[in-house]
């Protein structure tokens, strides 16, 4: 009984020193191809015709595939053949409307998954057809979707009015709800711009010249959807609703989905890249080109370019709600990336480059404009400072313009990051001139105040009250953080004499406010929805304005040299004529000043070493086919920075013989007695 007891207490504290890691995978994977990341919020839905937000189109735009895609490297962005052979030419008709032809791939197949039992052939997955990229843009009409892009994909041609069809036969046809979801598109049919003419060929006619129709084409709501598993799917009988799966034909499956704690995609061995490296498809190849920069930061590693796509055996996404707990994890080795938390970023950058400290550890930072831009933007239907006031608001607003320091505000509030704006265009889009400067947007306070004595208002003074000019700045944010931002604009201001006042409610009051044009300066900002000029310069358009109806011109910006301008732009592909129209565009609005262009926010991500391909794109489009992982120098940093700390354990295991000799000794005695 004594040599046991001792063999148990040794086997146990030989157990908990061997057991004291903080790895939380399993020793298994070390030798996989694994790529770890975080997310901090869970996805709200996989549905592709649906999905908006930046985790949902992590998941989705590698289950999913799009007939086009963008080039991983090359800026500005430029669309290549996806599921599609080539990128289709727009086709001008002679009834005005514009058609585009698709030819698919052959030979691409769905992940094998239950729904396709449906079909009736027992295989469990079936070959892509065309009609399932009409099926997934049918569904962008259905109103039983709700998809936040119908409006600008009804140019589709007949695709708005297919959603109303579908909407009253539900309503008025006794039945027809309870048909099966591929009936009911079949029945509410045909869509005139929506045509399958092989099983091979699409066609897509829009009403009217849209070249920006194509960018739609490289977004996860044009994903081909097979109708079975919408039709399987029905969180009915045990089953998920659709918007919990994905059946998609990418080079990644779906195969755990604890959206709250954990989300598994692992190679998928069926896709058509793997199956067919042969065909050296632009979008299952690593590129071989890219930016000048490329080369010097190892993304065109000769081990990578060329190669067949992907990389990577699994992708392994954990739920970590606060940013600080990912932030440690990710100093440990066991997230392959990172973004930087606010409480950090001195401790990881130093002068906008890599901290020694992080350096010495084989990291890099990787840094990545959004192509979005952020702006204070006047009404300009406003009397003091919009166009009513003529030459003297003009003149107001430019004196206003020349007193805020972007480069200072990105300094003091976001760590420098991003890049001080000059016009709506962000770096990455057709237009942007990285030579340009706004005359208007480099500080000058002297200048600025010989502005506001021509407009009448000398020493920030109104004649008619003979006190500071009293404007208005509402905002929909009303924390202490967000007011001391607002406060550095009102202090630039003050220091023209100009007396500026915060009015600082809750987002629905302000956006009460704008809709009632009950305001005189607002801070906005604005994220591409694609890589295109027409995306940004809209946001100044007339047709647009907020007070006709709504529209995302803010400011009510109305130009008519500018509407002419941008109806001759937006339609236009990039060629020297476009880029002249957006130049001229560009010097108007230096001059009216609809807006103070503050920044374009950038994105700085912590790359560990071993994390190989990695390049910061600025859209929520497919990149982690294109990361490859190095696992045995990986292994070997974490091992090394989790160096196990036993000697609490081994306290511990002293105490517990000390408490157990007692014992053992009583024991000895009660049997001699």
């Amino acid at each position: 009984m004594r040599r046991a007891a001792w063999i148990s207490l040794a086997v146990g504290c030989g157990l908990l020193l061997l057991a004291c890691s903080n790895n939380p995978y399993p020793d298994t994977d070390d030798a996989l191809r694994v790529f770890y990341t975080a997310y901090s919020e869970p996805p709200k839905t996989l549905d592709p015709q649906v999905a908006y937000s930046t985790v949902d189109h992590d998941v989705l735009s590698n289950v999913y595939e799009t007939l086009l895609e963008y080039h991983y490297l090359k800026r500005p962005y430029r669309l290549i053949p996806g599921l599609a052979v080539r990128v289709p030419e727009a086709e001008p008709q002679p009834d005005g409307t514009v058609r585009y032809r698709f030819t698919l791939r052959r030979g691409v197949w769905f992940a094998e998954d239950p729904a396709f039992s449906l079909a009736g052939d027992g295989i469990g997955r079936r070959e892509l057809r065309a009609s399932d990229v009409a099926f997934g843009i049918l569904r962008i009409a259905d109103p039983a979707v709700n998809s936040p892009v119908l409006v600008p994909l009804s140019k589709i041609v007949g695709l708005a009015a297919f959603g109303k069809r579908l909407q009253q036969l539900r309503e008025q046809e006794p039945g027809f709800a309870a048909l099966r979801i591929d009936e009911q598109y079949r029945r509410a049919g045909p869509v005139a711009g929506v045509g399958v003419t092989d099983p091979d060929r699409l066609e897509i006619v829009t009403e009217q010249p849209y070249p920006q129709i194509l960018y739609w084409f490289a977004m996860p709501f044009t994903s081909p959807v097979p109708w079975e598993a919408v039709a399987w799917y029905d969180g009915e009988a045990g089953r998920p609703a659709f918007s919990e799966v994905a059946v998609g034909t990418g080079p990644f499956r779906l195969t755990r989905y604890d959206k709250r704690s954990r989300i598994v995609l692992d190679r998928n061995p069926d896709w058509w890249g793997t199956q067919h490296p042969e065909w050296q498809a632009p979008s299952a190849t690593y590129p071989s080109e890219g930016m000048p920069e490329d080369a010097a930061r190892g993304t065109l590693d000769p081990a990578l370019v060329g190669r067949p796509l992907p990389f990577l055996d699994r992708i392994e996404m954990r739920l970590e709600k606060e940013t600080i707990p990912a932030f440690a994890k990710f100093t440990q080795g066991y997230y392959d990336r990172s973004t930087i938390p606010k409480e950090s970023f001195d401790q990881a950058v130093r002068n906008g480059a890599l901290s020694p400290e992080m350096a010495a550890r084989g990291m890099r930072l990787e840094r990545a404009v959004r192509p979005g831009v952020y702006y204070l933007g006047f009404n300009m239907e406003d009397r003091v400072v919009g166009s009513a006031a003529g030459e003297r608001g003009r003149l107001l607003r430019q004196a206003m313009s020349l007193a805020v320091d972007g480069q200072e505000f990105l300094r003091i509030f976001l760590n420098d990051r991003g890049i001080p704006a000059q016009s709506p265009l962000p770096p990455g889009i057709f237009g942007y001139d990285e030579e340009y400067r706004n005359p208007f947007r480099t500080p000058d306070l002297a200048r600025a105040r010989a502005l506001l004595v021509e407009a009448g208002y000398a020493g920030g003074i109104d004649p008619e009250t003979r006190r500071p000019l009293r404007i208005t700045f509402d905002t929909g944010d009303t924390s202490v953080q967000s007011r001391l931002r607002y406060l550095f604009f009102i202090e630039a201001w003050k220091r023209l004499g100009l007396d500026v006042e915060l009015a600082a409610t809750d987002y629905n009051q302000f956006r009460d406010k704008v809709r009632r044009g009950a305001y005189q300066l607002f801070m906005w900002g604005w994220i591409a929805d694609y890589p295109d000029p027409e995306n940004f310069l809209f946001l100044l358009w007339s047709e647009l304005a907020q007070s006709r109806g709504g529209g995302p011109n803010t400011a009510n910006f109305a130009d008519p040299r500018y509407d002419a301008l941008f109806h001759q732009m937006k339609n236009r592909e990039n060629d020297d004529r476009r880029l002249a129209r957006i130049a001229e565009m560009r010097a108007l609005l230096e001059h009216e000043r609809p807006w103070i262009e503050l920044f374009h926010p950038e994105d700085y991500a912590l790359v560990h070493g071993w994390l190989r391909g990695f390049a910061p794109m600025g859209l929520p489009v497919p990149t982690w086919k294109y990361y490859d992982v190095e696992p045995d120098p990986r292994a070997a940093r974490r091992a090394a920075w989790n160096q196990p700390v036993r000697w609490p354990l081994a306290v511990a295991a002293g105490l517990a013989v000390a408490l157990l000799i007692p014992g053992i000794v009583t024991w000895r005695r009660e049997r001699r007695a």
